[in-house]
């Protein structure tokens, strides 16, 4: 028998065991002063591209004003409760409605997280008779949520419409044996790849194959599509995505996540959702900012223009200088490169440090072995010459990369404090 304590202590797992020697650098950085393109990292304005700001509204002087506004007319305790309790409000129903026209779905839920709404409804919907089918790269509150799935369940690689088939093939007579449904879960956006799910080429699958299709749209929200509307709207095809979510945390710069579809499947989470029914209500400052985003996006198509026009500059500019983006066609930007962890440490340390340019850098075990991806958001708020600049330090650092300047069997020295 073992100490709970020491067995956890003993194997800090595949990112904890570099916390002594990465914790405030490379991981848990404090990124300080107003949200945008030039934030102070450890003393030094750097050029950050790391933050999900897409559309620039967390510094927007009417998203302020208004969050200030809501802050100081309700607190941050209002409503008080859960929702299902004490804590509903014509605030929360009129978001919920606004969200619906949004994204051309009948009805909505609130939910106070994403990631929580996410596996919190995967729970709610299947029992042990149905099966789910999902797109290997899925983000973890997929997984998480169908952790507490005790059905089956079959994974299909990514973005493979062949093998996305052979596996609702052999769902379907799973399913037909336990009397049971399926749930089809992909990403209208993929967060690492930048690529966006085949939504309408599995819509199609609905005329061969009796499933239902849940998307997670959180990088599609608010930059996909004509008015915002998402990645369905992008493809054509959000009458055929049947549980459609998005998250506040990257375009609407906010907190807080949403679940649209049917006026039967939102009143059915309403009352089966234990993450919303156990749960206090999303504060109302937040509704009433969220509220204020929604307009924004609709009143102002310049920002998703901006965007995109920052997004094509990036993208197109580093292919010309030879960097491998993969398949990205969203404005999430992955640069792939191919090294080990502490040459990709000290490579981004002496981008931080040498080149003022803050950026995701991503490493096994979220990738494999050997592969290094920095990962770039562009935003509406970014300029032509924050992309020229960073393409060219990328030139340089690449360079030394490829000259051996980084290699090291250790993590790059940084004073990190834990």
């Amino acid at each position: 028998m073992k100490d709970i304590f020491k067995k956890v202590t003993d194997n800090m797992g595949p990112i904890g065991e570099h916390a002594k020697e990465s914790h405030g650098y490379f991981t848990f950085p404090k990124l300080e002063g107003d949200i945008g393109p030039h934030m102070i990292f450890r003393g030094k304005k750097l050029l950050n591209w790391s933050l999900n700001n897409y559309l620039g509204l967390a510094n927007h002087p009417e998203v302020r004003k208004t969050d200030a506004e809501a802050a100081a007319q309700y607190g941050l305790a209002a409503p008080m409760g859960a929702r299902m309790m004490s804590g509903n409000s014509d605030l929360h129903e009129r978001l919920e409605k606004e969200l619906s026209a949004f994204v051309k779905k009948e009805d909505t839920i609130l939910c106070n997280f994403g990631y929580q709404a996410m596996v919190s409804a995967i729970d709610s919907l299947v029992d042990r008779h149905d099966v789910i089918v999902y797109d290997a790269e899925s983000h973890a509150c997929i997984l998480d949520g169908m952790r507490l799935h005790m059905g089956k369940r079959f994974v299909f690689k990514h973005n493979d419409i062949a093998d996305c088939e052979k596996q609702l093939q052999r769902a379907t007579k799973i399913a037909e044996t336990t009397g049971g449904g399926i749930l089809l879960i992909t990403e209208g956006v993929f967060g690492m790849r930048g690529d966006q799910g085949k939504l309408k080429e599995i819509v199609e699958l609905k005329k061969k194959y009796m499933f239902r299709m849940f998307v997670d749209d959180a990088h599609g929200i608010g930059t996909m599509g004509k008015t915002g509307g998402g990645t369905g709207e992008e493809q054509g095809c959000q009458d055929g995505i049947d549980i459609y979510f998005g998250t506040f945390a990257k375009s609407f710069a906010l907190i807080g996540g949403f679940i649209s579809s049917t006026k039967d499947i939102i009143t059915f989470l309403r009352y089966n959702m234990r993450s919303q029914i156990f749960a206090k209500s999303l504060p109302t400052p937040l509704v009433v900012g969220a509220l204020k985003r929604i307009e924004l996006m609709r009143n102002h198509p310049e920002y998703r223009e901006k965007l995109w026009e920052l997004t094509r500059l990036m993208q197109s500019g580093l292919q010309k200088a030879g960097f491998n983006i993969g398949d990205t066609n969203s404005p999430v930007t992955p640069v792939y490169l191919s090294g080990s962890i502490p040459e990709a440490t000290n490579m981004v340390k002496d981008l931080r440090e040498n080149f003022g340019v803050f950026c995701s850098m991503v490493t096994y075990p979220v990738i494999p072995k050997g592969m290094i991806i920095l990962r770039l958001i562009p935003t509406a708020m970014h300029t032509p010459e924050d992309v020229n600049y960073t393409i060219e330090c990328f030139s340089k650092i690449v360079n030394k990369l490829k000259n051996g300047e980084y290699m090291s069997d250790k993590l790059a020295s940084v004073k990190v404090d834990l």
